[in-house]
């Protein structure tokens, strides 16, 4: 193998394959940085499906095609593809870019790797954790465990998981048929994956149980606690409560002590969702609207939605030191995860996933924090809830515009922008159309 020549391509030309990578960059840089960040540019040149479908040849065929071709389909797909990094992008709540996590990604997917051995993936193991490790103490928590999950709702089905594990550890081996009837409850602003993983557990969606929530979407405490006693009454067992910090329609952040005091009153594990609005605990501004978080026993974080750190960046973090992740679904696969290595077998966190092969999602992140540092991040978050509140401002002013919700928390100085997370807290009705309006984080 070592005289054999490099198979860098498959028709084994290293050089050609070394020109094709740098043309596709030329055109990534010109089409999707240059072009795609330029407001004089279209957001998504929009097609219908079949229309698409004959401009992009979408066919796979038995022969190849030249490197002419397929740089030429490079530029076609990113034509016709949908530019979330366009100042004028706000119909998910991820967009812009940010050049130190795009690098991260890049470098990422070079080395193609899979975070599950320290063998394999020395240099990512070991900043995954420092990584974790920060955004624990964010929250509040000096020691825990964590993973990097593959979204945000991944992320709440393993709460989910875990919290049944703790409380009925036999349910890994026994299954259903060890679990009495269970109860979890969310407020009905919380994510729908809440009542997808309850599905895909086995509990049932009608294991959820929905808390009512105030006029400006967050869950009433009081109600919390009726509905708990309404399913320990059924001869049901209530075992999680997944409160909300950033709503996906309404913003809202569920008041989290008074739910952690329902919570520890009653045993439950509490689950925090904090997927869009766990970045606001960099600021020392805002971060007011989470009080009580350290008290949580799981957090969902996605700094690939607030911070920009790119798709996908979605942390599991844990109040647990007992290794609950690793005993909840590890397998101890002996070819893998073997005991006899000459490094602490520790450091292989593949056993504490469900999955085997699991991508790269720190770099992206920890890059970003290098060249911005906490205090560029902080000013990152500030930034948007500042245009949260200059749009509500400017809505209130433009004539055809209705502002229906304005919410009218504020911080502690009493002279920021309302605690609303982002701009997507005020419905307006626009000559009988709904828009959601959302702040251009792009512009950072």
């Amino acid at each position: 193998m070592a005289d054999s020549k490099p198979l860098f391509s498959p028709d084994g030309d290293p050089m050609a394959a070394e020109a094709l990578l740098r043309d596709v960059f030329g055109i990534v840089m010109d089409e999707v940085i240059r072009k795609g960040t330029s407001a004089s540019e279209k957001v998504c040149e929009w097609k219908e499906p079949e229309e698409l479908k004959r401009l992009l040849d979408l066919e796979l065929r038995s022969e190849g095609e030249a490197a002419e071709r397929i740089l030429a389909r490079c530029r076609e797909v990113i034509h016709y593809s949908v530019k979330t990094c366009h100042p004028h992008f706000f119909n998910q709540l991820f967009s812009g870019l940010d050049p130190h996590a795009l690098a991260g990604r890049i470098v990422t997917e070079s080395l193609n790797t899979s975070q599950y051995t320290y063998e394999i993936a020395p240099v990512f193991v070991l900043m995954e954790e420092e990584v974790l490790k920060k955004l624990r103490s964010l929250v509040g928590w000096s020691s825990g465990d964590g993973v990097f999950c593959p979204g945000g709702s991944i992320s709440n089905m393993y709460a989910v998981n875990l919290a049944r594990y703790q409380r009925y550890p036999d349910c890994k081996q026994r299954g259903l048929r060890a679990l009495p009837p269970l109860a979890l409850f969310a407020s009905k602003e919380c994510h729908y994956s809440i009542k997808k993983g309850a599905a895909f557990l086995g509990l049932g969606t009608d294991s959820v149980r929905v808390v009512k929530t105030d006029e400006r979407g967050k869950m009433i405490p009081e109600d919390l606690e009726r509905q708990i006693s309404l399913a320990e009454a059924e001869g049901i067992v209530p075992f999680l409560v997944s409160a909300t910090s950033g709503t996906t329609v309404l913003g809202a952040f569920d008041p989290l002590e008074a739910i952690a005091d329902v919570c520890q009153r009653h045993g439950l594990w509490l689950h925090v969702d904090a997927a869009w609005g766990g970045s606001v605990l960099l600021s020392q501004t805002h971060r007011h609207l989470l009080d009580g978080i350290q008290r949580a026993d799981s957090v969902a974080w996605n700094p690939h939605k607030l911070l920009t750190a790119g798709l996908q960046c979605s942390a599991l973090l844990l109040r647990d030191t007992s290794n609950l992740l690793r005993r909840c679904h590890g397998s101890q696969a002996s070819y893998l995860f073997q005991q006899d290595k000459f490094y602490d077998v520790a450091l292989d966190t593949g056993d504490k996933v469900v999955q085997c092969g699991r991508r790269v999602d720190c770099l992206k992140l920890w890059l970003m924090w290098k060249a911005q540092g906490g205090q560029g991040l902080e000013r990152r978050v500030d930034q948007a809830f500042a245009l949260a509140w200059y749009l509500v401002e400017e809505l209130k002013k433009r004539e055809g515009f209705e502002l229906i919700m304005e919410n009218l928390s504020m911080c502690v100085s009493g002279s920021c922008p309302p605690a609303c997370g982002g701009s997507r807290k005020a419905r307006i009705t626009v000559k009988g159309w709904l828009r959601w309006p959302r702040c251009s984080r792009s512009a950072w």
